[in-house]
């Protein structure tokens, strides 16, 4: 049995590979991927997410989640992991690097849930897509 904060980072270091379902195997069946940024957009289920994932990976190449800080909390049924990370990638031959916060329930070595919230503005700033 690995730690809470193992499979997270696990999942994390997966993206770096374009393989969608090394990542999908981090999540449960009914896993829920909730994006509280206005650019993100959310799903349910381990093969809906398996499906979005080919389109995320060859949006944004050369990508890399550097976790700036991680915590985690005990609960009776569950593990919370927080995580305080930097995404660097290239997108649309841009290269950018956005903070974000995302929060991972884990249950039996898989991820239940992840709540990830990232600041849009920056991303279209830096991929110069607003003159805000």
């Amino acid at each position: 049995m690995s730690s809470p904060i193992d499979v997270v980072t696990g999942f994390l270091r997966s993206f770096t590979r374009n393989d969608p379902d090394r990542i999908a195997a981090f999540v449960a069946e009914g896993f829920r991927n909730v994006h509280d940024s206005e650019l993100g957009s959310g799903c349910v289920g381990r093969e809906e997410y398996r499906r979005r994932l080919p389109h995320f990976l060859a949006a944004f190449s050369d990508r890399t989640y550097s976790i700036d800080d991680i915590v985690e909390q005990q609960r009776p049924s569950v593990t919370d992991v927080v995580v305080r990370y930097r995404f660097t990638a290239t997108y649309e031959g841009t290269a950018f690097e956005i903070p974000g916060v995302m929060w991972f329930s884990v249950r039996d070595d898989v991820i239940t849930k992840r709540v990830d919230t990232w600041d849009s503005l920056t991303f279209l700033r830096q991929t110069n897509q607003t003159d805000l």
